[in-house]
């Protein structure tokens, strides 16, 4: 019964105070501004305004609507506002969750340019260790995934960012740190330092363990990469890490790296979106700042296809 010109009607007496003064906004006859009120007020079955005064006064049920089109109006204002935002690709919204420890270091200057030149675009990053962010992704909780191991869904496009080499961080001097490659069968009797997440979900087992047949010695975890490298050094275990996440560590002489395999283990990094959400102008910015950001800053990795 009631539609936004209703509301938009008595808004515009309200702020006039005169039936005519109020058609002249609206741009329509006073005759016809007078028809439209007279059709609500007999859908309604109830009076809105009390005729020849000046202003005109609201009747209690004349209140109420004009109470709810103060309420509604401005909210459809910004409403549509938005959406033109959004056909033109500057305003939405980027949530983003990463399973990956290391990302931070690229990630958040990645952010930050991103920031600048898309302010409209609602930021927000959070860490998917603790449940399925893919699942999340699918439902609209989140907008962008960073992750290595993509999960096959119609729903879900994944965008490669780079490729990158696992490595394994070894103590200086110690017998692994003299090979050229460690075999899978060499980790049998070391304890493997990983961050706190499911086996299934670490690139050491599932690309190369797992396959071997090969289980670690024991397995401790560690929460940060530096607090990882530093048992390395201290001789508690290995570690295995993406290549460009021990650039300092090799730089500063804290640990040796040594690759995994002859032909060593390769994984891509992707920013997983929902299918469509690839061609959104702000994703594409994000991405195309990612990638320059990473190739400028990280040692290492390779581009993807």
């Amino acid at each position: 019964m009631l539609e936004l010109r209703h509301l938009n009607t008595l808004l515009a007496i309200d702020e006039a105070g005169s039936l005519v003064e109020a058609a002249e906004r609206l741009h329509v006859t006073q005759s016809a501004l007078s028809h439209q009120l007279k059709d609500l007020e007999h859908r309604l079955a109830v009076s809105l305004i009390v005729r020849r005064t000046r202003p005109i006064r609201f009747t209690p049920a004349g209140a109420r609507l004009l109470a709810l089109a103060r309420d509604i109006l401005p909210r459809v204002k910004r409403t549509e506002t938005e959406l033109r935002r959004l056909a033109a690709g500057r305003s939405g919204r980027l949530h983003i969750a990463i399973e990956c420890h290391s990302c931070f270091q690229w990630l958040m200057p990645a952010l930050d340019r991103f920031r600048e030149a898309w302010p409209e675009v609602e930021l927000d990053l959070s860490a998917a260790f603790s449940f399925t962010p893919q699942s999340a992704l699918v439902r609209g909780d989140l907008d962008m995934v960073i992750t290595s191991d993509p999960v096959d869904n119609e729903a879900v496009r994944y965008l490669p960012l780079f490729r990158y080499e696992l490595v394994l961080a070894v103590a200086r001097g110690s017998a692994l740190a003299r090979q050229r490659f460690v075999a899978a069968s060499a980790l049998s009797d070391q304890r493997l330092i990983t961050y706190p997440v499911e086996h299934e979900r670490l690139d050491v087992f599932t690309a190369f363990l797992d396959p071997a047949g090969v289980a670690p010695a024991s397995v401790r975890t560690a929460e940060l990469t530096p607090m990882m490298v530093q048992l390395v050094a201290a001789g508690r275990g290995v570690a295995a890490l993406p290549n460009w996440a021990l650039t300092e560590y090799l730089d500063l002489k804290l640990v040796e790296a040594v690759r995994l395999g002859e032909a060593g283990v390769w994984r891509t990094l992707y920013a997983a979106v929902r299918d469509g959400d690839e061609s959104v102008p702000y994703v594409q910015e994000f991405m195309d700042t990612a990638r320059d950001l990473c190739f400028q800053n990280l040692s290492g990795i390779r581009r993807a296809d």
